[in-house]
């Protein structure tokens, strides 16, 4: 574990954090405790989030931070083959709605734990969706949104997988800042989240599942 690398996240210096990885990288650190230790920075930055301790711009430059150490990384994995995928995760910001910086976490995080992701992007149709989960066949498919006219998207999505005759294949879960179970039970999800960490649990629980 890297307390500077974690310190430097948390506290928003992301000039030192990636110059630290860096480091971490030429010490022949294993990418996967690097990783690690960007999910532990992250849980301080989120409960700082819950907190009103950081706002939306803290999120944003978090989100920055954790791409480029990303790019630093994530060349090392796969060459060394590190993570052996445990299931795969199809997510993107459904139809109306173009927020993506939480989505853009729990993909990352979804990823150093240990999941394949498809991220489908922003105002994502309902169509989309569809086509995506025939193609892709995940396990499970993530519906990020912020506005509140996200909800009805949220609804016709589910709706149509279910009408595609897809909806007993995969376990559907929504998420955003304004989700809570009464969205989620509008939407007919199996499960909802407002953070990443919530997002890996409810993954890592369906996928074991299976």
């Amino acid at each position: 574990m890297s307390e500077k690398l974690i310190n430097a996240i948390a506290e928003m210096d992301d000039e030192l954090a990636v110059s630290v990885v860096k480091d971490l990288i030429a010490q022949g650190t294993d990418p996967m405790s690097i990783l690690d230790d960007c999910r532990s920075a992250m849980e301080i930055v989120g409960k700082r989030f819950e907190k009103g301790e950081y706002f939306i711009s803290e999120l944003i430059l978090a989100g920055e931070m954790l791409k480029a150490i990303s790019a630093e990384v994530k060349p090392l994995i796969k060459q060394e083959g590190a993570v052996k995928k445990s299931g795969k995760i199809l997510i993107g910001t459904v139809k109306g709605d173009i927020h993506d910086i939480a989505k853009d976490i729990v993909v990352f995080m979804l990823d150093v734990n240990g999941f394949e992701v498809k991220d489908l992007g922003i105002d994502v149709p309902v169509e989309t969706f569809v086509e995506e989960v025939k193609s892709y066949q995940p396990d499970v498919v993530a519906l990020s949104g912020f506005l509140t006219l996200a909800y009805t998207s949220m609804k016709e999505t589910v709706e149509a997988i279910e009408k595609a005759g897809l909806r007993d294949k995969v376990k559907i879960m929504v998420g955003g800042g304004t989700i809570d179970a009464q969205v989620c039970a509008y939407a007919k999800a199996d499960g909802w989240g407002t953070d990443a960490m919530t997002a890996i649990s409810l993954a890592k629980q369906w996928v074991g599942g299976k």
